[in-house]
Formats: C-alpha cells, sequence, structure tokens
C-alpha cells in the first residue's frame, strides 16, 4: 500500500510573474547573450558559476531536486521567479525543460549558477516565452539521494518501546501534538535501507494529508510525537511498515517527515 498516488508534474514557470510585479528582480547585465567565461555544451547550453556550492554529489536526471530559480526574457523581462514567490520549488528533474534538466545535472548543492538556454532546449517555441531564456538558479536540496544514515539508525537517535527509531531534523513552531484520529497534512520521502527512493510527496508539488489511524503504523505512532513544522527522520522496522505486503516495500524503511498542520 502506497502513501500517495500516482502524479503528474508540469515544467518550470507553471505560475509566469510579470516583469511588472512589484519585487520582480532585474535582469543581470549579460541577460541578451552569455559572455565569453560562460561554458558551452554541445547541445548549446551555456552556463557560468555565480556562487561554488558546499555539496560533492551532482543530481542524476530522475532525482528531485530543490531550487530557488528566476527567468528572464534575452530582453530582460521577468517571467517566473521562486524567489520573488518565496517558496523554493522541488520536482523531477527529468520532467523540466531539456536545458534544466541538463544545467542542473552539473550543480552541487549549495552552488548558484546563471544558464543560457537555448529555444531548442527551452519549449521549442511551442509555448510563451519564446526564443532562448536566461535563468539563475541555486541547488538548495536533493530530497531523493538517501541520508548517510539509511542503513541504520545513528546512535543518538531515540528508540521507542515498538522499535521505532526517530530524529529530529528541524525543530517545530507548534505546542500540541496530533492524535492517531486527527487528519495531518505532512510532506515526506521514503528510502529503503539500500538507500532507493521508493516514494515522495515532494514528486507531486502537493502536500499530502491523511487520517493518521489509516497510514502504516510507524507513521501513526511516529507523527504523533511531533508538532508542527518539526521534521523527523523516523527507521520503521518491516512490522511496523507494510509487513511483507506482496508489492510494497520490504524490511525497514526510512521517512523523513515534515508535520505543516494538524487539521
Amino acid at each position: 500500500m502506497r502513501l500517495i498516488p500516482v502524479f503528474a508534474f508540469a515544467i518550470v514557470a507553471s505560475a509566469a510573474i510579470s516583469a511588472q510585479t512589484p519585487g520582480a528582480i532585474p535582469a543581470p547585465p549579460d541577460v541578451a547573450a552569455p559572455p565569453k567565461d560562460a561554458k558551452k555544451s554541445s547541445s548549446g547550453l551555456a552556463t557560468k558559476v555565480l556562487q561554488p556550492g558546499t555539496g560533492k554529489d551532482h543530481p542524476k536526471a530522475d532525482d528531485l531536486v530543490t531550487v530557488h530559480y528566476t527567468g528572464w526574457t534575452t530582453d530582460g523581462k521577468m517571467f517566473d521567479s521562486s524567489v520573488v514567490r518565496g517558496t523554493p520549488s522541488t520536482f523531477p528533474l527529468n520532467r523540466v525543460i531539456a536545458g534544466w534538466t541538463e544545467g542542473v545535472q552539473l550543480m552541487v548543492i549549495g552552488e548558484k549558477r546563471r544558464l543560457w538556454v537555448p529555444e531548442p532546449l527551452a519549449y521549442q517555441g511551442k509555448r510563451d516565452p519564446k526564443g532562448m531564456l536566461v535563468f539563475d538558479v541555486e541547488l538548495l536540496g536533493i530530497p531523493t539521494q538517501a541520508p548517510a544514515d539509511v542503513k541504520a539508525p545513528p546512535a543518538d537517535a531515540k528508540r521507542t518501546a515498538s522499535g521505532l527509531a526517530y530524529k529530529e531534523l528541524k525543530t517545530g513552531t507548534g505546542r500540541a501534538h496530533p492524535k492517531a484520529t486527527d487528519k495531518v497534512m505532512v510532506q515526506y520521502t521514503g528510502w529503503t535501507t539500500d538507500g532507493k527512493m521508493f516514494d515522495s510527496s515532494l514528486k507531486t508539488g502537493q502536500p499530502f494529508t491523511t487520517l493518521l489511524n489509516e497510514v502504516i503504523p510507524g507513521w501513526t505512532e511516529g507523527v504523533q510525537l511531533m508538532v508542527e513544522g518539526e521534521k523527523t527522520r523516523f527507521w520503521i522496522p518491516e512490522a511496523l511498515a507494510y509487513k511483507g505486503q506482496a508489492g510494497a516495500p520490504k524490511g525497514m524503511l526510512v521517512f523523513d517527515v515534515e508535520l505543516l498542520r494538524i487539521n
């Protein structure tokens, strides 16, 4: 039994922002064409590192990535920006324009890079905006990639009598804990202990809402320990997960869960 259904995802620029929008970000001085120090690939994509990253791993085409970005046309008009919206975007890297799929794979977490994306690697003249597009992209995270401690709970993880192990990743802002009969809204990603991601609400771009007593027992127990705003990693033994059900991931499962709301 999966936690979420099959999803569909649109390409970048799902919510266009006019250049006249208050707070629009001015175009860079090299928006009209790549400068001489930009690197060009055989596909025609040009890129330039604006800020070195702190990570070591590059995302793969089938990874989820979390980014902040702003896009301009070559005449300097901003047409989209997660920065202006104030919310980073998360999406599968192989479900956006080809220039992004190629360019973001060159990056590491913490890096900021400018991409000059020719029309064949952008919207191919099939929709606006047309022509070459310029994006500033900051890679904030690769949610698909398993955490370093995915194989087993670390020494500082807490354990319950049932065998559930957990570790707080981000302190919450709420005070109340949900009850088993409550409906909760969460963002989550799940991995098997060999590091394979098998499910994530981040793929849909929408949080997952459920009655807490209608999911696997490890979730029912674990999320009750949380408060709104908290992010926690859970190591859920098979007996508290899918119990060997056919078609479901087997063995211990690892979930990062962020509790957004108790409804």
